[in-house]
């Protein structure tokens, strides 16, 4: 595959699509990315917004990582910007016309390949943090990819990337096959159009129909374009996705969310889980990949191996903040009773959460901006004495529940 031909396909549909109008009614928000969520995965929860931060989005599309990043730093008073680079120039005017729609004015656009990052490096330092979601998959080699991201990556700091997972995508590679067999010598609309007109005929044995979890070709035709018809496209398993790493001299800090690849919240018998003991993080990982069946894609930041020990935050001490996610503590807390149970949403299935006795009374009074000292102390006012290890106690098992489904991160 050409940069050409690649630059071609998002010339001809700006994926994702997206109307710049829409700006005014909401913020897209996802993963990797989310302000709170580097902070906690790659800073230990360590960002001083007094200090800016210099972001580079590698690939950035019609935008939806840079406006979320760029409008965060904003609403947070960073001083710093955002750097957005990608081979479409139709890509690029969506993602401007967003920002402009927003008044974000920190945000520099730049038109180009993320293999190619000398010119951006020689105007400035190296960056803080990239984004690069759902690139490297598209490059004829990955690694030189992220090799040369890791080459743009100041010491400290870290990358967030998405890349697409085999088993949930089950179906779509040989769609993929059968249209180019069929599409290959016609132009992008015409090839989307042969497209629809056989996804609508397929025999109901079809594995991309009986696929729950991939429904892009049902969506716009620039989703469609990118699912079935992209001129290049490989997944990677978790062991795969940490040797893509290591090419670039990094190492997988976390892989999000937590509760995806823990073999516990799919598997309860005990006897099976024991045979997974002394398995490492990524191993078990792995194996959860294995069995869910359902991962259409992979989230991970990576940092540099030395700094991959403190990157993600640790609820350890009474400075630590806790910082929800889309999720109104005091609204939960209201309806939670002692030692209650939240269900989540994981990849198509209901995941349930145990939640400590004092989950009510900490939720209560998290906000982003009260250290777990104070939630302990106000805490122990209300139910009586309470020792500073009882309350961390409390407070890591509902961490650890929410924090598995990327509804709360920590801050120092």
């Amino acid at each position: 595959m050409s940069i050409d031909t690649l630059r071609a396909q998002y010339e001809a549909f700006p994926y994702p699509a997206r109307n710049p109008a829409d700006e005014k009614k909401r913020l897209i928000t996802g993963s990797p990315s989310h302000l709170d969520e580097v902070n906690h995965n790659v800073f230990g929860g360590r960002i001083d917004h007094a200090k800016p931060l210099r972001v580079l989005v590698a690939g950035g599309g019609t935008g939806d990582g840079t406006i979320m990043i760029a409008q965060q730093m904003a609403d947070a008073g960073n001083p710093g910007r955002v750097t957005y680079l990608d081979l479409s120039d139709a890509a690029r005017d969506i993602a401007e016309a967003r920002a402009r729609a927003r008044g974000l004015s920190n945000i520099d656009f730049r038109r180009g390949s993320l293999l190619d990052l000398g010119g951006l490096l020689e105007e400035g330092e190296p960056f803080d943090y990239i984004d690069c979601c759902g690139v490297l998959h598209h490059l004829d080699e990955p690694a030189a990819g992220v090799r040369s991201l890791a080459g743009a990556l100041k010491p400290g700091g870290g990358i967030g990337l998405m890349v697409y997972a085999p088993y949930g995508r089950t179906g779509v590679y040989p769609m993929q096959a059968a249209l180019r067999t069929i599409t290959a010598d016609l132009p992008p609309k015409e090839r989307v159009a042969l497209a629809r007109r056989l996804i609508e005929r397929l025999p109901t044995s079809n594995w991309l129909l009986r696929n729950p979890f991939i429904n892009d070709h049902k969506q716009a035709d620039a989703d469609l374009y990118d699912l079935l018809l992209h001129s290049c496209d490989r997944p990677f398993t978790v062991p795969e996705l940490a040797e893509l790493a290591a090419a670039g001299g990094l190492a997988i800090a976390a892989l999000v969310d937590p509760h995806r690849y823990d073999p516990a919240v799919w598997v309860k018998d005990p006897r099976v889980l024991k045979r997974l003991d002394g398995l490492s993080r990524l191993e078990r990982a792995a194996w959860a990949e294995q069995v869910t069946g359902s991962m259409t894609k992979h989230i991970a930041y990576l940092v540099r191996p030395e700094d991959a020990e403190g990157a993600v935050a640790r609820p350890d001490g009474p400075e630590v903040v806790p910082v929800l996610r889309d999720l109104d503590g005091a609204a939960v807390a209201k309806g939670l009773p002692p030692g209650g149970v939240l269900e989540a949403e994981l990849m198509g299935a209901v995941v349930p959460m145990p939640l400590p006795r004092l989950a009510g009374p900490i939720l209560a009074r998290v906000d982003g901006r009260t250290s777990l000292g104070a939630i302990h102390q106000a805490v122990a006012e209300k139910a009586g004495p309470l020792a500073w290890d009882a309350f961390l106690a409390q407070f890591a098992q509902l961490f650890t529940a929410l924090n598995g489904v990327g509804k709360m991160y920590l801050r120092r």
